[in-house]
């Protein structure tokens, strides 16, 4: 299977549906630019493919969860512009070009934020292809539990707290299970939710996304170090700067790309034993493994 070519096919089937879903411009126009301006700043796209392919695996029609998908990118972009903002991160630069608020300014990238979150959940409900009310019930409340309190917003807010903190491998783990890896999981969990899969099979796409979205924080911490900012489109080094806990900040930066190793090969045996229609996510935890962005 070409990895590249496959990835790209989802990745325009993502972008073509956003672009679809916010072509007509709401009130007040200003709000509609703000959002639309990080959602379309060149994204891979990763969660929505993520979800697409394990309901994919599971053998459904990647077109019938396209909403629920591409859902997850609305909530991934919210917590960038909030992470970007001057009272987090205080980034001026994602992805190559000015971030939202040196565009928009503080209060409306914030309300950008706000407004991709709640709409995200708007769009989780659109049922296009006869999903069960109970299978989109339980997705609601799995993304619900695992972008807020029970994830991305705890990790956000122990990264914060750790700023300026001694190494501390425990804190590091939280942060980055919830700030990172808890929606990625969710992407990964959102496929046999949806295809109401038993508890085992669950279990196993669970696993295997807790794993990709460490080795996805782990890389990203090492290409803070070793990347351009050509190559990142972002400032290099900021991690460090803010002296934010990191993987190489707390084992080195070689023990950090063993520990990523290990918790690969972990993740494709434990997707291996699914069959194979899990060849593509197998590709797909090596592809992240080697990511130079």
């Amino acid at each position: 299977m070409d990895l590249k070519s496959y990835l790209e096919e989802k990745r325009r089937l993502v972008d073509s549906y956003l672009k679809g879903y916010f072509k007509t411009p709401f009130q007040p126009e200003r709000l509609h630019s703000a959002m639309t301006y990080s959602l379309f700043a060149g994204g891979k796209r990763i969660r929505p493919i993520l979800a697409l392919m394990s309901y994919e695996c599971l053998g459904g029609d990647p077109l019938k969860i396209l909403p629920q998908a591409s859902s997850l990118e609305l909530i991934h972009t919210y917590s960038l512009i909030h992470d970007d903002l001057p009272a987090m991160d205080n980034d001026d630069l994602r992805r190559g070009m000015p971030t939202n608020h040196k565009v928009f300014g503080e209060a409306m990238a914030i309300l950008a934020g706000d407004g991709l979150l709640t709409e995200a959940f708007h769009m989780l409900t659109i049922n296009h292809g006869g999903l069960s009310t109970n299978a989109l019930l339980n997705a609601i409340k799995d993304i619900a539990m695992r972008a807020g309190l029970s994830g991305m917003v705890a990790g956000q807010a122990q990264d914060i707290l750790s700023e300026d903190s001694e190494p501390d491998p425990e804190a590091l783990e939280f942060i980055h299970s919830n700030k990172t890896g808890a929606l990625i999981t969710a992407s990964l969990r959102l496929g046999p939710i949806l295809a109401e899969s038993d508890e085992n099979l669950l279990s196993l796409f669970t696993g295997y996304g807790e794993r990709l979205g460490m080795v996805f924080q782990i890389v990203d911490d090492i290409l803070d170090l070793t990347g351009s900012p050509e190559e990142m489109g972002k400032p290099s080094r900021s991690d460090e700067k803010k002296k934010k806990l990191t993987y190489p900040r707390v084992y080195g930066i070689e023990k950090s790309r063993e520990l990523a190793g290990r918790l690969v090969e972990e993740a494709v045996e434990l997707i291996s034993r699914i069959g194979p229609s899990s060849e593509p996510l197998k590709e797909m935890a090596l592809y992240l493994l080697k990511r130079s962005a």
